[in-house]
């Protein structure tokens, strides 16, 4: 090292995860590390010949964002396939498949996703519809939460479906009035078509993880945590992307990759993972990759009924149905395998949504907790929509830490019309209870389930701080107590996702020593109006003290 700074970052203010607020001042980097963060006066010592000084105009400077749930390679995968995302209603989404299928007219399958439950009545869209605008091929559509897919005739046809076809033990096969397929199909009723697609090539995986990177990279964003490997998309696919872009110099993002735990299956698994977990630690550079954690998904989403819930469902009338959703593991049996897991050294990663879920994934903690397991293991719950009042202190109880889409914690016809009307009561004011949560003194990591919605970490904020998805923040979704502090969101989308995914020594703070990950954003957002965050963007980013994304 010269003595001088590589880059100086000057004019600003920056936050350091774990402050009250922002301060004046700057960053100092040399040779991919952070060397000193201060007044601009103290850093101007070390401007050499050669340094590249930014001023950054009172921006505000901060660790690069870390997703801690997101599904990078399928994410770009459907960017370059039948992408739904975004669309406006039911009409624009059948005229964007048909545009598709008529502009690839050599594609065996229409393949895409992104649809919004929202726009079609019931959340359940046509059989005959899709089959109007495909009917000479299979198609298969993901909806935007991944739990469910809109196929028809020709797929059902194609995977052998009838109205005698029994519902698998871990899904559901929409049917209509008749009892005939209705083309929608739930959770590991997916699989029976999804098995008979093309098989998704290694060129495809590697070139939607480069998309993806790139994308997230233009949102700030310099780490993820893959929260599934091995179930979409092969092992041997979703793996190799990362390997062949890490080979070829490609990859910037710090990655640590959930292996999936399969339903069915049990501690057998483990031996599998191991292998799989050393094979990727010596062929993958350390600094992009850590293969240490586990995905294990306890239940559905409660938009198909699908979460599990302690209470049962209702109807649209408000008659209590017999339906409390579905666990794909026997709780006795999920103790048994965290805490196999546990000795093993693997952090755990639950999609737990309903509140019997989470209930179900804090036991299994507590069984790994008091089996002997590593106390600091962050192992993680994500989504939390449903979380029962004697559920929320045992977060802090037992370290387990909450993994929050803050995203989701807003008024949308997802909350409002698909699942408060359907749940008991008691949750009413209280979905996504994260104030609540905070209150009690849990540990926050932050992702955004991307491509399930979108992966900008400042839109998720806005809304963790707002309850509220624009800029009227008179109706906050489920009142001022589940409002998180801007110091706490942006914490827990740094330093909080850092300490789960294993790199917490080196990244998510602003302290001399750590890595050069690094976003400016264009305003500092402690001296706005909260409803003003929505408006902010990231104008640069750096991985390692590198420019990967800068704005024009």
């Amino acid at each position: 090292m010269t003595g001088f700074a590589d880059t100086l970052l000057l004019g600003g203010n920056t936050y350091d995860p774990g402050a009250a607020r922002s301060a004046p001042g700057g960053v100092a980097i040399a040779e991919g590390q952070i060397i000193a963060v201060g007044p601009d006066a103290e850093l101007l010592p070390l401007r050499g010949p050669d340094t590249d000084v930014v001023d950054v105009s009172g921006r505000l400077v901060i660790p690069g964002f870390q997703d801690a749930h997101i599904h990078p390679v399928q994410g770009g995968i459907e960017m370059l396939q039948c992408d739904l995302t975004g669309v406006a209603n039911a009409e624009e989404c059948l005229a964007t498949v048909a545009d598709y299928a008529a502009a690839h007219p050599d594609e065996e399958w229409i393949i895409g996703s992104g649809w919004s439950s929202e726009h079609f009545p019931a959340g359940r869209p046509s059989l005959a519809a899709l089959d109007a605008v495909v009917p000479d091929r299979p198609a298969v559509l993901g909806n935007r939460d991944h739990h469910g897919c809109w196929v028809n005739t020709a797929a059902l046809r194609l995977a052998g479906i009838t109205r005698d076809t029994p519902d698998p033990a871990d899904g559901r096969i929409g049917r209509d009035a008749d009892g005939e397929p209705d083309g929608n199909l739930y959770e590991g009723a997916m699989l029976l078509v999804r098995a008979r697609q093309p098989e998704l090539t290694l060129d495809l995986a590697r070139r939607g993880l480069l998309a993806s990177q790139r994308y997230l990279h233009s949102l700030g964003v310099t780490a993820w945590q893959d929260a599934i490997l091995g179930y979409d998309l092969a092992p041997e696919i979703a793996m190799g992307a990362y390997l062949a872009a890490d080979r070829d110099g490609d990859l910037t993002m710090r990655v640590t990759g959930c292996l999936w735990w399969e339903r069915g299956r049990g501690v057998e698994q483990i031996p599998e993972k191991l292998a799989a977990r050393a094979r990727m630690a010596a062929e993958m550079s350390p600094e992009r990759w850590r293969g240490t954690a586990i995905k294990i998904m306890v239940d559905g989403v409660t938009e198909t009924f699908t979460a599990a819930v302690h209470e049962p469902y209702r109807d649209a009338c408000g008659h209590v149905l017999e339906n409390r959703g579905i666990s794909f593991f026997d709780p006795d049996e999920l103790k048994r395998h965290v805490v196999a897991l546990d000795a093993e050294g693997f952090t755990v990663h639950f999609h737990a949504l309903g509140d019997r879920a989470v209930t179900e994934a804090l036991d299994a903690v507590a069984a790994a907790r008091a089996a002997g397991g590593d106390p600091a293991r962050p192992h993680h719950l994500a989504h939390l929509q449903l979380v029962s009042p004697e559920d929320l202190p045992r977060f802090a109880e037992l370290g387990a830490v909450a993994n929050l889409q803050m995203l989701w914690a807003a008024h949308a016809p997802a909350n409002d019309e698909l699942t408060i009307p359907f749940v008991s009561p008691a949750h009413a004011d209280r979905l996504y209870p994260f104030g609540e949560l905070h209150a009690a003194g849990a540990a926050f990591a932050a992702g955004s389930d991307w491509p399930v919605s979108t992966p900008d970490p400042l839109a998720a904020i806005h809304v963790g701080v707002n309850r509220v998805e624009g800029a009227d923040g008179s109706r906050p979704f489920g009142g001022e107590r589940q409002r998180l502090d801007l110091a706490t969101a942006l914490t827990a989308y740094t330093a909080g996702t850092a300490r789960v995914s294993g790199h917490a020594h080196e990244t998510g703070r602003l302290l001399p020593g750590f890595v050069a990950d690094l976003a400016v954003i264009d305003r500092d957002l402690f001296e706005i109006d909260p409803l003003g965050i929505a408006e902010a963007r990231v104008l640069r980013t750096y991985v390692g003290g590198r420019q990967v994304f800068a704005r024009e």
